[in-house]
């Protein structure tokens, strides 16, 4: 039986990539800062057959602990600051987690576990404005438009300098947007399918967007976490893009999500100058060419099958 460390376990992508291991027979331990309030919606199914550990990635010495506790074959770091428009408000705090964070959980695998297997959760947001290439792959020069996007770039570069300074087998997957009923509703898929279910039960009558021309290539949640995994089962370690190779605007979002309950989007939706961010992203859609033929990857959920499933989970939630 394999053992594997998940940080981040709580949010979305640890949750699916929870279900993904127990589901293959690993012994499966996450990750989980101390909080006065503790949030196990989204692993709650899973609570009986997976271990939680108390760690933070702003305490070299906790995750020195928790290496040495756990002995894992793999390490997932999905922990992060991930709301990009707090990275604003936060920049600091946002370089401490998303940047120093992963340099402190190297560093513990460097001196407890060199053995390990570690992935490490890269983001689109690091290719930023105006890629010199589209669809941006993995030799695309970044470009951040946003604090959480920088830090992510120094993550990126740092377990790349540890593969190749210390022979640590790290991979980097460079994710592009996926979403999932799991999704937090501060991210604009999920904010749209909650809010066009809230109207639907007669609970809102109004949904304020920022720009509705802003695209991305989105994808699941649960083919995404596929990718991880496997990334880590080759014979060598190395860097991919995840992407579906679509780009859609986040009107085409909207539309989709309001035609699925029968409601006209222009009637609702306003769009609000306050909620555009301070330096935009108008356009970001990968290339997984090197994802399909090394690790045999492929997405499987459509765009207008994921905001639809979206939209019926949030409807169910209220009592649709």
């Amino acid at each position: 039986m394999k053992t594997a460390l998940i940080t981040g376990v709580t949010g979305q992508d640890g949750s699916y990539l929870a279900d993904l291991l127990v589901e293959k027979g690993y012994r499966v331990v996450g990750m989980v800062r101390r909080a006065s309030t503790e949030n196990f919606e989204r692993i709650a199914h899973l609570r009986d057959r997976m271990e939680l550990r108390q760690a933070d990635l702003l305490d070299q010495l906790s995750l020195i602990e928790i290496v040495r506790a756990v002995a894992p074959d793999e390490i997932y770091n999905l922990a992060a600051m991930s709301f990009v428009p707090t990275s604003w408000a936060q920049p600091v705090l946002t370089a401490e987690f998303d940047a120093v964070g992963v340099t402190r959980l190297l560093e513990a695998v460097r001196l407890v576990a060199p053995q390990v297997r570690f992935y490490q959760a890269s983001s689109s947001e690091m290719f930023g404005a105006q890629a010199v290439e589209s669809p941006q792959r993995e030799s695309t020069p970044f470009y951040p438009r946003s604090p959480y996007g920088v830090a992510k770039v120094y993550a990126h570069h740092i377990t790349v300098n540890y593969r190749e300074s210390y022979g640590i087998f790290a991979c980097s997957g460079i994710l592009f947007n996926h979403e999932s009923p799991r999704r937090g509703r501060e991210f604009v898929t999920r904010k749209v399918t909650d809010g066009v279910a809230r109207i639907a039960a007669g609970l809102a009558n109004e949904l304020r967007l920022g720009n509705l021309e802003a695209k991305r290539d989105w994808g699941f949640a649960g083919d995404y976490v596929e990718a991880m995994w496997l990334m880590l089962q080759q014979p060598g370690p190395d860097d991919y893009v995840v992407a579906t190779g679509e780009s859609h605007a986040v009107r085409e979002l909207v539309e989709i999500a309001f035609r699925r309950l029968g409601r006209d989007w222009k009637q609702h939706v306003v769009e609000d100058p306050a909620l555009t961010r301070p330096a935009e992203v108008d356009l970001l859609i990968g290339d997984a060419a090197k994802a399909r033929r090394v690790l045999g990857w492929q997405p499987k959920v459509g765009f207008a099958a994921l905001v639809e499933m979206m939209v019926d989970a949030d409807r169910t939630r209220y009592g649709g």
